[in-house]
């Protein structure tokens, strides 16, 4: 299973939906392959729960997941920061945790 099928399967349609907000916001086509990457591993790390139903807190677990338990470099953490807040502010319309290790 492709990575990003996961997206799919948690929401029908939302690979779409990203899609489309980041032709809206006419990013280039490595920034919507690394986006979509890190949201199907939120996604993912979440048991593929429906993104609607994550809340911040579920935002803040995935990144201090991934800065302090599998130590991705900071580079690559905020990929994942900017993927999340991406998907969640343009996507779904909702507000975006803050970096965990930004504080």
């Amino acid at each position: 299973m492709d990575i990003t099928e996961a997206l799919e399967q948690s929401r029908p349609g939302m690979i779409g939906q990203v899609q489309a907000a980041i032709r809206k916001r006419q990013l280039n086509q490595r920034a919507e392959q690394t986006y979509l990457h890190w949201i199907s591993r939120f996604v993912l790390f979440h048991d593929m729960k429906d993104p609607d139903n994550l809340a911040e807190e579920d935002q803040k677990a995935f990144l201090t997941y991934l800065s302090e338990k599998i130590s991705v470099s900071r580079a690559r953490l905020n990929q994942a920061t900017q993927a999340l807040s991406f998907f969640y502010e343009d996507v779904l319309g909702k507000p975006a945790a803050a970096d965990p290790a930004a504080a």
